[in-house]
């Protein structure tokens, strides 16, 4: 029902955007202005009258569906509750990581100890968590966003900063690094301004790749960990050997 109420949302916008009035698409349909009020109102659309009014509109069924899918809201950061919801079931927590990725359901029970009816039910929990929106056949709609984020100081963050980097920093032994760069020096602000926009660049390049690859095959994608971190910071061992002087210039 909800998908319905969406798609007739986007229907009336696109009509109101074209200049049609109930009146004026009535006639053009050759039915009482009654009618169509009518068929708005308690929702009741048969395909056949869906696709004469998209023609009306010169769109297809098809680019009314597309429209009505990109002006759903995405999912920019989830509640505290939620968050702790998450973090309390960690195979909730695993199947919320890999919905994001774009798993197909067969390969998540395949490759994890997740049998198949506690699939289902995690991705309903999911679905009440407006993560995803449940389809039939084990399907799903990711409600992310790409500009998802953790709760900053949240249950996440402090989960992530406590387990997980300290871990990815310490890769397991025979554990390659793909990539490894540290860079250190001292900007100004603007300079700094300029660094964090293109992190966050490629943060986003990052999780459109994510999302291209998603289609892919689970067995033709490898399982990535990129972390990108910024902050004002010296090594204890030199910090250690400042004077007095320049700490009290630095204040």
């Amino acid at each position: 029902m909800q998908q319905i109420k969406q798609l007739i949302g986007t229907l009336k916008r696109s009509l109101k955007q074209r200049g049609f009035t109930y009146k004026s698409l009535a006639e053009r349909l050759d039915l009482s202005e009654a009618s169509i009020k009518r068929c708005f109102a308690q929702e009741a659309f048969t395909l056949e009258r869906l696709a004469q009014i998209c023609d009306v509109m010169d769109l297809t069924l098809s680019e009314l569906f597309q429209l009505s899918e990109r002006e759903q809201p995405a999912l920019s950061q989830l509640t505290e509750e939620q968050e702790k919801e998450l973090l309390a079931n960690p195979k909730l927590l695993l199947m919320a990581v890999l919905v994001r990725d774009g798993w197909q359901f067969d390969d998540i029970t395949g490759h994890y100890e997740i049998d198949p009816l506690e699939g289902v039910r995690l991705l309903a929990k999911l679905d009440k968590l407006r993560l995803i929106e449940l389809l039939p056949g084990n399907r799903y709609r990711l409600r992310i966003g790409q500009n998802f984020r953790w709760i900053p100081g949240g249950p996440l963050a402090q989960f992530m900063e406590q387990e997980v980097m300290v871990k990815f920093m310490a890769p397991k032994r025979g554990e390659p690094w793909l990539f490894r760069l540290y860079i250190r020096g001292r900007y100004s602000e603007e300079s700094i301004r300029i660094i964090e926009k293109r992190l966050k660049q490629l943060s986003t390049e990052a999780a459109e790749l994510n999302d291209a690859d998603s289609s892919l095959p689970v067995s033709e994608r490898t399982h990535i960990g990129m972390l990108l971190a910024m902050r004002p910071w010296e090594p204890s061992l030199f910090e250690k050997m400042r004077r007095e002087q320049s700490e009290a210039q630095q204040q």
